[in-house]
């Protein structure tokens, strides 16, 4: 038995035994993870290896330094995992065996993340909004464009038909279409609860990576799933475990995605593409499959290496980034459901901010980024297990509902939370900048006293507040 093997991304070794014999990736997180010798026919794609260049966790990574896994594991370990559920499910309900499914649902599990651009969520949140605010465009529409043309470009190696390439296109966005078994599409981009082998695997890979314990077993809610009629269903006793699921996202979301610092070092990094843009066409890659394919972290080296004098203003800023002279984290208000249709963006914004300045603080818009997130349990402000179906082992084809009241009483009561958080590109201006938002939300109150009336107190400066560059400069001085 001869051995070959492929050069994978963070010691992913492959063995390619007997032609008979499936491949296998050497995961850190699944462990060996067996693949048929065709879907290397699109691994070994450009479209697919461009993913070993995109972070997963974006501008996390530069707080979290363990975070640097790439997209291109985390769409094996989707694809491992989507295969491994549909032919569970097969197995053990017959009717449901459907060969073609098998495939096209590994297949859009695999490329369901080839939109991805740099940084991943930085450039589809942030940086597409900043440069081309006339468009609605998500990182999924990027996905469509870059499957088909993988398949333009070698449907002659990959045996789908146009029926099927529609299928795994849908099976991508999760929207629901006639002739294809229900259930798939609970697999990998689940829309009914958002309950999918996608969060499976990010939560653990994620978890694994940023060194942080995980309580979330995927493995027993696989094991325990069941098609009843035509939605995946589980035992009833997992229900607390899909609560854990939700929370752990919200968790992730709370502590490490939504960090202060990596929203703040993504604020810069797509200033520095904002300002490059006009010169490399970066917004625009995203109309063109042949452009977009060229396009992934390394833009940030091109333009940090480039002697071109137009990009001087991004080389500042990438350097800033790499000496940590950051933007900084200003203030963080958490709206409180009274005022949640209230406090619109027309309401607080960089412009209405420093509308309460004083005299000598001589702030810009410029000078004030805010950012509004959305946390919730993944549908918004609706409890996702609501939309969940289970059985018990006394009728295993019968689906019912599950109250929260009889899963647990400490369930929470609401399911999403809006949070302001002001940031400064002028770390000397942190204190005008909070006292001015400080300012602004105290006239959306009538109460003076009321802790709903201002920013949090952990982040209070203190008077006579020194910003760290100044601190630095003090300190060098005195030592002379």
């Amino acid at each position: 038995m001869s051995f070959t093997s492929h050069d994978n991304a963070n010691d992913i070794s492959i063995f390619n035994a007997e032609s008979m014999l499936p491949k296998r990736i050497n995961d850190p997180i699944h462990g060996l993870m067996e693949f048929d010798d065709w879907m290397f026919g699109i691994i070994d794609t450009p479209h697919f290896q461009r993913l070993r260049n995109i972070k997963q966790l974006g501008t996390t990574y530069y707080v979290f330094p363990g975070a640097c896994h790439n997209r291109f594991e985390h769409c094996l370990g989707t694809a491992y995992l989507a295969n491994s559920l549909v032919k569970r499910i097969q197995d053990t309900q017959p009717n449901y065996k459907v060969e073609k499914d098998l495939e096209c649902v590994t297949v859009a599990a695999l490329c369901h993340d080839l939109g991805h651009g740099p940084f991943s969520h930085t450039f589809d949140n942030t940086f597409i909004p900043q440069t081309r605010p006339d468009i609605k465009w998500r990182h999924e529409d990027a996905s469509l464009m870059m499957f088909d043309h993988l398949w333009e470009n070698h449907h002659d190696t990959i045996d789908f038909s146009t029926d099927d390439v529609k299928f795994i296109k849908s099976l991508i966005t999760g929207d629901i279409c006639s002739g294809r078994s229900r259930y798939l599409f609970d697999i990998v981009a689940n829309k009914t609860n958002s309950i999918d082998v996608d969060k499976f695997d990010y939560l653990n890979r994620d978890c694994y990576y940023l060194g942080m314990k995980s309580v979330f077993d995927f493995s027993r809610l696989m094991r325990y799933s069941r098609v009843i009629d035509n939605q995946i269903t589980y035992y009833f006793k997992e229900s607390y475990s899909i609560y854990e699921l939700f929370h752990t996202r919200y968790s992730l979301y709370k502590k490490v995605y939504y960090h202060r610092v990596g929203k703040a070092i993504e604020y810069m990094l797509c200033d520095a593409m904002a300002e490059a843009d006009p010169i490399l066409g970066i917004s625009k890659a995203i109309d063109d499959p042949e452009k977009y394919l060229q396009l992934n972290d390394t833009i940030l080296n091109e333009i940090e290496f480039s002697k071109d004098p137009m990009l001087k203003k991004s080389r500042d800023l990438i350097k800033r980034i790499r000496t940590r002279d950051l933007y900084k984290f200003v203030d963080e208000f958490i709206i409180p459901l009274e005022l949640k249709d209230h406090l619109t963006e027309k309401k607080i914004n960089s412009r209405e901010i420093i509308a309460h300045q004083s005299d000598n603080d001589r702030l810009g818009e410029d000078d004030v980024i805010v950012n509004r997130i959305k946390l919730s349990y993944a549908k918004k402000n609706e409890n996702p297990v609501d939309y969940v179906k289970f059985y018990n082992q006394y009728d295993i084809d019968k689906a019912f509902n599950l109250e929260k009241s009889q899963v647990s009483y400490l369930i929470p009561e609401q399911y999403e939370e809006t949070i302001i958080r002001i940031f400064t590109r002028d770390c000397s201006k942190m204190k005008p900048v909070q006292d001015c938002f400080r300012k602004l939300l105290k006239t959306f109150t009538t109460e003076p006293d009321d802790p709903n009336s201002s920013g949090s107190v952990g982040y209070t400066l203190p008077e006579e507040y020194i910003s760290p560059p100044k601190k630095r400069q003090k300190h060098r001085a005195s030592r002379r």
